[in-house]
């Protein structure tokens, strides 16, 4: 039994994996323990409940794997600030004892932090993610594209897989990046960076491209097979402590927008423009793809790939039969394809059997960790939380009916989720019949801004009833129209443009929360629920009892459920924040 840890750190979304003879055992995000968003310090807190799950130590460990060239990435860092020189001093003072005194040192930082003996490899940065992509999901040969801000040198590349083996055929190197390009814009927009950028996806329907052909003829140039190129005159990220130059506020017409500050409809224009030009960027890559390839099926990582209207549009207007995205897209899913790298390239083995048809190998993306009743219940009692305990049927009633009569809730069960997306273990429900809770969840519950959408979690077997999709859509991966008639039924989850980002949910993955979406629709005739993850503005996803209690508590719920027990908001103490 060969036991595998996957480890990404520093630089963005920190998170480790635990591999076991090649089945994924556990996944989990640093930021959730930690309580910062985003962290990207060592994982040492995600390994050692990586470990606690797999009731393993480290020396039972067969081999480390970190998801990137560290030595490589630092040459990118070096040439780059060489080649500026002495622009960018600034920059190249802050970043450069940082990389000399850790992020270097990898190898050694593993051993120290873990204190591990055994072989320490690393795979490549765009390697990993194409990896995490391809292996974990169900299809036996695919086209492989991964996109995100810069890997070692790489922003961009493009390939292909049959069996396991993965072929890395042609790419795009920094400074030349779509993500960079779209984290430009959200800078510009007043969102924070390498956060908020689905916010800009989001905020894009609101507004009419108008700026797209300017950002074509000044700021990128796409040739037809989807490769481009950035003027690099118009950003600051090589060597700046900021995205843009100020030759692009100049032709933007103004500094950018200071974050929490009105959105005027310039930026809802500019938000459509650059979602405009990533779709079409995005759109002839595909196109390529499947001509290079001639594969029937796309596979895609990096945190470009998260951009789920692109995704739509992929399944929408090119030939691919179909589309698997790693639903950790990002760097935390690097430290998961880093492990594949080792499993399926380094020893030579083989994927699990699976037919194309029975599902993909991430069992639904609920690879964290899991607190049971008797857990729960005792750390409700030293809290001093009032609550009642349920069987399974009759806390479905409650929750459904709680639900229907307007009450918005906190919903904790089972293992946690890994990726970005609360899947209906870590999330807020509500009913999506209501035109008033998608602005109720926004102001007083997440606290974040109103035109933010929220997706619906549907029953998988009547998911073609009320969306224009085809199949099943189990990661929030892809928007698609809502039908038409459809929309007035569940306005909380159709978004401006009559769109929504849809998960499917079916018996087999997720077997407790479609047992309450039954319930749902036994009770109203609405098979769908509103799925947001359960944290607020700025924080990340719950992970304990506890945190979920201190959310009940702080914001506008009016319950929470955890595993079976039921808690009323309003038979709680006030001054009891947990």
């Amino acid at each position: 039994m060969t036991k595998i840890l996957g480890i990404s750190a520093y630089y963005h979304d920190s998170a480790a994996c635990l591999l076991d003879d090649g089945r994924i055992i556990a996944a989990l995000q640093e930021e959730r323990f930690s309580r910062l968003k985003h962290d990207s310090s060592f994982p040492s807190q995600a390994i050692a409940r990586i470990l606690r799950i797999g009731q393993l130590t480290v020396a039972d460990l067969d081999y480390v794997v970190f998801y990137e060239k560290p030595f490589v990435k630092l040459e990118r860092i070096l040439e780059t600030y060489l080649r500026h020189c002495p622009r960018g001093l600034a920059s190249y003072l802050k970043a450069i004892p940082v990389w000399m005194k850790e992020k270097i040192w990898i190898k050694e930082w593993i051993r120290k932090e873990l204190e591990y003996d055994g072989e320490i490899l690393f795979s490549d940065h765009h390697e990993s993610h194409a990896a995490s992509a391809y292996y974990p999901s169900p299809f036996s040969s695919a086209a492989l594209l991964t996109i995100d801000a810069v890997g070692e040198w790489t922003t961009t590349a493009l390939g292909q897989a049959q069996g396991n083996e993965i072929v890395l055929e042609s790419d795009i190197s920094f400074p030349h990046s779509l993500g960079l390009l779209y984290t430009t814009f959200t800078y510009y927009l007043g969102f924070r960076v390498n956060s908020g950028e689905y916010k800009v996806m989001g905020l894009a329907p609101y507004g009419d491209p108008t700026y797209s052909d300017l950002i074509e003829n000044h700021l990128i140039h796409i040739d037809e097979d989807g490769s481009f190129q950035l003027n690099t005159s118009y950003f600051n990220f090589e060597t700046g402590l900021k995205m843009a130059s100020s030759q692009f506020e100049k032709l933007f017409g103004g500094p950018p927008r200071k974050p929490d500050t009105p959105l005027s409809q310039r930026h809802r224009d500019l938000a459509a423009s650059i979602q405009k030009v990533t779709e079409k960027v995005i759109l002839r890559m595909c196109r390529h793809l499947y001509k290079s390839t001639g594969k029937k099926h796309l596979c895609m990582a990096g945190g470009v790939a998260l951009n789920s209207v692109a995704n739509g549009r992929i399944l929408r207007e090119t030939d691919f039969q179909d589309l698997w995205i790693q639903p950790a897209a990002g760097d935390s899913g690097g430290a998961l394809g880093a492990a594949l790298v080792v499993w399926h390239r380094f020893l030579g083995k083989p994927r699990h059997r699976h037919s194309e048809t029975s599902g993909d190998q991430q069992r639904g993306s609920l690879l964290g960790t899991r607190h049971d009743n008797p857990e729960v219940r005792q750390c409700l009692d030293t809290i001093g939380a009032t609550y009642q305990e349920f069987d399974d049927s009759t806390l479905m009633e409650k929750v459904a009916r709680t639900l229907a009569q307007g009450g918005i809730g906190g919903w904790f069960q089972g293992p946690m989720e890994f990726g970005p997306r609360a899947l209906g273990n870590r999330s807020i429900l509500a009913d999506p019949r209501n035109e008033e809770a998608r602005d109720l969840i926004n102001t007083r519950v997440k606290f974040r801004e109103s035109f933010r959408p929220f997706a619906p979690a549907i029953m998988e077997e009547h998911a073609s009833a009320y969306f224009e999709l085809d199949r099943p859509s189990p990661y929030m991966q892809v928007v698609a129209p809502v039908k038409a008639e459809m929309r007035g039924r569940i306005p909380a989850v159709t978004h401006i443009d009559g769109s929504a980002r849809i998960q499917t949910v079916n018996s087999t993955t997720n077997p407790r929360f479609h047992r309450l979406l039954e319930e749902f629709h036994k009770q109203t005739s609405c098979p769908l629920l509103l799925n947001t993850s359960f944290n607020v503005r700025g924080e990340p996803i719950v992970e304990s009892p506890r945190q979920a209690y201190q959310g009940l508590m702080r914001m506008g719920l009016d319950f929470l459920v955890i595993e079976n027990c039921f808690l009323d908001k309003k038979d709680q103490h006030s001054e009891n924040i947990g």
